[in-house]
């Protein structure tokens, strides 16, 4: 199978997976063009209210394929940047399941997940140093905000790679799960999101993001959607909400 992005949908949730098993999942120039293209048409789909990314086997993302690198190397930083900001502004929560090597690039894309959870085994490392390649300042900035700038600027500096304990403890992933479990602890966490008011997350991703001017059009959102009835006459009647806000009128 060549290089490409598969993805499903169940349950609400979608799931795009790197496929690139013979290079450890290293994002090719057309998947990183392809990338963009996936989001935009889940982020339309009613139907799911949350987004998985992960690998194929037992590695999330080894960065860019190098192979493509030598003959197109801005533009494959540049799209990766596209990819990097379209994953960021993605509407609904997302979240990296990562096992293996999450490494440059593969990196990059976690970061820009709402959540990450990772095997304990997991490898992590931000490696353009190793390259002579510029960082771009988005990554930069979003790697800062995660993990602090004292452990951006290890990260950066050295290419050095850390383990899933320490990601864990700089803030670089939410949850740290032993070998065999991740795919079950995603699956349980994606039904919880699934299950919650997604204009809540809509907007709380939103603010959270940094845009905070917002407020009154939220407001008015919640209002036309009856999420906020339907939320308190559940809590009041002990059921389930049936939330029906899909985004599909958020402006």
């Amino acid at each position: 199978m060549e290089p490409q992005l598969l993805r499903r949908v169940a349950d609400s949730v979608a799931t795009v997976v790197i496929h690139h098993p013979a290079k450890r999942n290293a994002m090719t120039v057309a998947m990183w063009r392809a990338l963009p293209r996936v989001l935009e048409d889940l982020a339309a789909d009613p139907g799911v209210r949350a987004l998985v990314l992960t690998g194929e086997g037992g590695t999330f993302c080894a960065g860019a394929d190098i192979s493509t690198l030598r003959e197109s190397a801005e533009e494959a930083q540049e799209l990766a940047v596209r990819a990097e900001e379209a994953l960021a502004a993605f509407p609904k929560p997302t979240l990296a399941a990562v096992r293996g090597h999450c490494v440059g690039g593969g990196a990059q894309l976690a970061a820009a997940c709402d959540l990450r959870f990772a095997e304990e085994t997991a490898l992590f490392g931000v490696t353009p140093a190793k390259l002579g390649v510029v960082y771009a300042a988005s990554a930069t900035r979003r790697l800062v905000a995660l993990t602090g700038p004292a452990t951006a600027k290890y990260l950066l500096f050295s290419g050095e790679l850390i383990d899933a304990a320490r990601a864990l403890r700089t803030g670089l992933v939410d949850e740290v799960l032993p070998e065999g479990e991740l795919d079950k602890r995603v699956a349980e966490f994606t039904r919880v999101l699934a299950s919650r008011s997604l204009l809540t997350q809509a907007a709380a991703k939103e603010f959270a993001n940094g845009r905070t001017d917002r407020d009154a059009h939220w407001t008015a959102q919640a209002r036309r959607s009856g999420d906020t009835v339907e939320g308190v006459a559940a809590f009041l009647e002990r059921r389930q909400p049936r939330f029906g806000w899909n985004g599909a009128t958020s402006g």
